[in-house]
């Protein structure tokens, strides 16, 4: 029954057969026709002359049965030919439709052969530069993109998995050491509940981060689900102020020159944005180093800017650093946090239909700009005075 399905070659040759069978058939009507007239013009049956009646009425017949003859003669004969034509036409309409469908042969039998683990497999048709190439060569670049989509789930999947392992590991460690000491008294006791405070501490942070980051790609290109005024200027002091003591320890020197920057989004999201940007800048910081915070407006765009001191970062490996699990273009080798900073950060502008922008200065750290739609209902407050100092 599978070789009686009405395959795409079956249907073309047919196609094909019944172009030829159309052609044909008109080009016989036309034989037909040309024949007839033909016959009329033959200067044995020269209808110019004058004839008696019963001359003329036999020079009719004749002509009538002449023509019937030649249509007779080429009906049976033609038919016969044209049949052949006609079988000959639909068998190499089949062929060319093979011929042509080749590719997408290849491009089937590739598809029915991938998995998970072989997307690394391509059609690499080649040959011209026509339609059939251009979809062979679109496949391949979407199994191209579902591979490296794959290899960064597994990649991400095994840095969650690492990063989640470390806090147990220490939970588990730290009680079973404890527990097993029969003299452990309450200092003992108390230093294992610190240890495994902060170890669980991480651990909520972590799954925090990944909670809003699969919020975040869920959304996709889809509307937030909260949308208010927000001034960007707003947050920053009060984000800064959270970061004030390990900006202190650091001798982090912290300036900010805050202009009204209103936008419309989700407040957290947006509060998420900023703490993250002024915490990374803090964190790879260098001692004694400096941040600087600034946000304005201009026409309808809104924007905040984020750098701050640091050690060197090579132009190629900015990108990067706004992968899942990144820390200064290395993969899990930062002491605090998951990597996810960033990460979140790039994810939270896609959402408001913002623009990021990142640039590594020759002299060391890091430059962010972020760019928001702006909201033109908000009132422009007055211009705060400039924070300079640790944290201030």
């Amino acid at each position: 029954m599978r070789l009686l399905r009405p395959t795409l070659r079956i249907r073309m040759a047919l196609l094909y057969g019944g172009l030829v069978l159309l052609v044909g058939i008109s080009l016989l009507i036309t034989c037909i026709v040309l024949v007839q007239r033909a016959i009329r013009q033959l200067p044995a049956y020269d209808t110019t002359k004058p004839l008696p009646t019963a001359e003329a009425h036999a020079r009719t017949r004749q002509i009538s049965e002449a023509q019937d003859s030649a249509v007779t003669y080429l009906l049976h004969s033609g038919l016969l030919y044209f049949g052949i034509i006609v079988v000959v036409g639909t068998t190499g309409g089949y062929l060319l439709a093979k011929q042509a469908l080749r590719p997408i042969a290849r491009l089937t039998a590739t598809a029915k052969q991938l998995s998970t683990e072989t997307l690394d497999q391509r059609i690499n048709l080649g040959g011209p530069d026509d339609e059939l190439r251009e979809l062979a060569d679109t496949f391949d670049e979407m199994l191209a993109r579902l591979d490296a989509a794959f290899d960064s789930q597994r990649l991400f999947v095994a840095n969650a998995s690492h990063e989640l392992r470390t806090p147990l590991s220490v939970i588990r460690t730290e009680l079973e050491v404890t527990l097993s000491d029969p003299h452990a008294d309450a200092e003992e006791l108390r230093r294992m509940g610190a240890v495994v405070s902060g170890a669980t501490d991480r651990a909520q942070r972590l799954v925090t981060s990944l909670l809003t980051l699969a919020r975040l790609q869920a959304v996709g290109g889809g509307e937030l689900e909260v949308s208010e005024r927000v001034d960007l200027a707003a947050i920053v002091p009060s984000v800064i102020d959270a970061v004030a003591a390990e900006a202190d320890q650091k001798g982090i020197q912290i300036e900010t020159e805050l202009d009204a920057a209103a936008t419309t989004g989700d407040p957290r999201l947006l509060e998420r944005l900023v703490g993250n940007l002024v915490e990374n800048a803090i964190r790879h910081n260098v001692p004694d180093g400096w941040l600087r915070v600034t946000t304005g407006q201009s026409g309808d765009k809104v924007w905040l800017h984020v750098a701050n001191g640091g050690a060197v970062i090579a132009s190629n490996e900015v990108d990067a650093l706004f992968e899942p699990f990144r820390r200064g273009g290395r993969v899990r080798t930062a002491t605090r946090g998951a990597g996810l900073g960033l990460a979140i950060v790039r994810l939270i502008v896609d959402a408001h239909r913002g623009k990021l922008q990142a640039a590594a200065p020759p002299f060391g750290g890091l430059a962010i700009r972020i760019e928001l739609p702006r909201n033109t209902d908000v009132v422009q407050r007055p211009r705060p005075a400039p924070r300079r100092g640790a944290a201030a």
